[in-house]
């Protein structure tokens, strides 16, 4: 055989003809001809260039968030668990509210630790503090029941807003010693979010599990 019908035959077998040659035969002249065992590994790569090709694949990213956009039911979901991990971070936030007002408190109550004037005045307003730390306690405990709080919470912003105020433009205290009072504020303000995010539609409470009278 001669070097172009080797050649030719290797064409063949590379794009899966039958090359009309005994195997043996080709791969024995092609290691003892250097053209052609050139020629054949150059015929290869060609081969497998053509063979092998990028394929374009198309951003689906758009399409997909789309779809679930308009899926109601995914949609549903995640603006349920968007809701869920609101609610239980400003559980968390009322309950750290709960046991810091409970740590000031308590000592004072119990033992009138850091009363220096009119103790009596300074336990009965460390019992009203115990109380309000216990109420927001419960809310965090039971997030559906915040908004039941929250008129008691704002108030008591209000009046120790405006009284520090009048008493700082009084001069009768100083404005470090009603700092201390932006913490009801902040409170008041985890105790109202809690309340709306727990009054939205997906945390409200079955019909089905409300006691029935009658």
């Amino acid at each position: 055989m001669t070097c172009d019908d080797v050649r030719a035959a290797l064409s063949a077998r590379l794009d899966g003809e039958d090359p009309l040659a005994a195997p043996a035969v080709l791969d024995a002249h092609a290691e003892g001809c250097p053209g052609c065992r050139a020629w054949l590994a150059r015929a290869e790569q060609v081969t497998r260039l053509a063979r092998v090709q990028a394929v374009a694949v198309p951003d689906l990213t758009a399409s997909v968030l789309a779809a679930v956009a308009a899926d109601p039911v995914a949609a549903g979901r995640t603006r349920a668990a968007a809701r869920a991990a609101r609610r239980q971070v400003l559980r968390v936030a009322v309950a750290v509210a709960a046991v810091a007002q409970l740590s000031i408190a308590l000592p004072m109550l119990l033992a009138g630790l850091g009363v220096t004037v009119d103790p009596h005045t300074s336990r009965e307003m460390a019992s009203f503090d115990v109380a309000l730390a216990v109420g927001f306690a419960l809310a965090a405990w039971r997030p559906e029941r915040a908004r039941a709080f929250v008129p008691v919470a704002l108030v008591l912003a209000v009046c120790l807003a405006g009284t520090s105020v009048v008493d700082i433009a009084n001069s009768t205290t100083a404005l470090v010693h009603e700092v201390g009072h932006l913490a009801a504020v902040v409170q008041a303000g985890l105790l109202w979010a809690l309340g709306r995010v727990s009054d939205e539609p997906g945390h409200r409470p079955s019909t089905a599990l409300l006691p029935r009278h009658g």
